[in-house]
This record gives C-alpha cells, structure tokens and sequence, in this order.
C-alpha cells in the first residue's frame, strides 16, 4: 500500500500541492482527473521521486521512502510513464523493454511485449528509440517496457496523450489486462470518461488539493452532473 501524508509542494514561494493526503490499497486501478493546473503530473512525480515534497510523508508498504531516490523507488517496485515518453538514441527498442525487466529478454519475448501494445514487433524490435519515431509509438513502446517491469506500484501520465482513435480503443484493453496479470496497483493520470469508467477508485485534485475520493460510481456522477460546471473532461 501506498500512503500519502500532508504532502505539500511549493515553487517560487507558490504553492502547487496542498496537505495531500491519500491511500492507494494493492491491486487498484486508481485514475487521478481534475482540472489542468490542479497539481496531477506533479503529484505523480513526487511519488516517483522526481520532485521532492516541500513537506509531507510517503509510505510504501509501512516502509517511509520520502527520501528515496527515484532509483532506489524504481528497485522498490515503481514505474513512471511520462506524458511524453523519453528517447534514448543508440538504444534499441529490445534493449530498452530487457533492461526494463532485469532479465536477459529473449527477442522472441520482447517482440510479445510489443504485440501486447498493438505494434507488429518486426518492424520496431530492432530500431532505436529516438527520434524517428512518432509520439505514438514511443508511447506504445513505453508501454510495453512498463509491462515487462511488473511492479507493484504503475504510474501514467496521460497515457492517451498522441494515441489516435484506434490505438486508445486498444490501450483500454491493455491496462485492463496489465493490471489482472501483474496484481499491482495501477495510478492513471487521466481526463477519459473511459479510463475513468475502468477505474476501481477516481481520485480528483483540483487547486493543489485532493477534493473527491470514491468509487466511479460515487464520483462520476458529479462530474458529469451539470450543476458541478466541470468543463476538463475530454471524450475519446
């Protein structure tokens, strides 16, 4: 389990996160949504461990790893999917997805990873990621190196951001089946009606604080509801 403690987050005297306090149980498919500028990316960075709280306590199964690196964080079963996915020129896309699951990854089975994504693994298992490819595919690709880790704790940022129609009819499909075989905890930082129509609990933050936390069939309702005037929420 992890657990949030009056996490708070300040830049230039400004205050980005405000007392946050959250739980996020095992197994969950948690969606964070809410306004832009409302503190989600940053949020997801401090559990990362790419930002660091002004003040506030994080715990990860009782242990307290507020301190942590984001490499230690990485090693104790976090991954982080950035909204817009990093290149790595003279890497290829097979060494990426094995060095993102710690083993010596046979083609065959990187090539699966990158099935699962809906990319035809021939024609990417062998190319670098770097500039050559789209958004898209490096946010698919992304994808399959998050799959191949299975830790117990996933985080996405926007995860649909450069994903076309198609493509997000699949992704759907894709963190349903993630989060049935690995068994860990999924954060989705998402404004998709259908992310959030997958999710088993909707966390909202909007102004550096956490306003709603529920279940889809609590929260959904009054965000959709007309007298909320929520206007952040975009179909898919």
């Amino acid at each position: 389990m992890l657990e949030l403690k009056d996490i708070c987050y300040q830049v230039d005297g400004k205050e980005i996160l405000k007392n946050v306090n959250l739980k996020i149980d095992d197994n969950m498919f948690v969606v964070l949504t809410g306004p832009n500028g409302g503190g989600k990316s940053t949020l997801a960075k401090i559990i990362a461990g790419i930002e660091t709280p002004t003040s506030g306590q994080i715990v990860l199964d009782g242990v307290d790893i507020t301190n942590w690196s984001v490499t230690e964080r990485a090693n104790g079963g976090i991954s982080f999917a950035f909204q817009q996915p990093v290149r790595f020129k003279g890497i290829t896309v097979k060494d990426l997805i094995a060095l993102a699951s710690g083993e010596n990854l046979s083609t065959a089975a990187a090539c699966g990873y990158l099935a699962e994504v809906g990319l035809c693994a021939k024609d990417y298992i062998d190319r670098e990621v770097n500039d050559s490819l789209s958004g898209g595919e490096l946010k698919r690709i992304e994808i399959a190196t998050v799959m191949a880790r299975k830790t117990k704790l996933t985080l996405f940022d926007e995860p649909e951001a450069g994903i076309d129609l198609w493509s997000f009819k699949n992704l759907i499909d894709v963190f349903e089946k993630l989060h049935e075989e690995i068994k860990g905890s999924i954060f989705i930082i998402s404004h998709q009606e259908r992310i959030l129509n997958i999710a088993d609990q909707v966390v909202v933050i909007s102004g550096g604080k956490v306003t709603q936390v529920g279940t889809k069939d609590q929260v959904l309702p009054m965000l959709f509801g007309v007298e909320t005037g929520c206007k952040f929420f975009k179909e898919a």
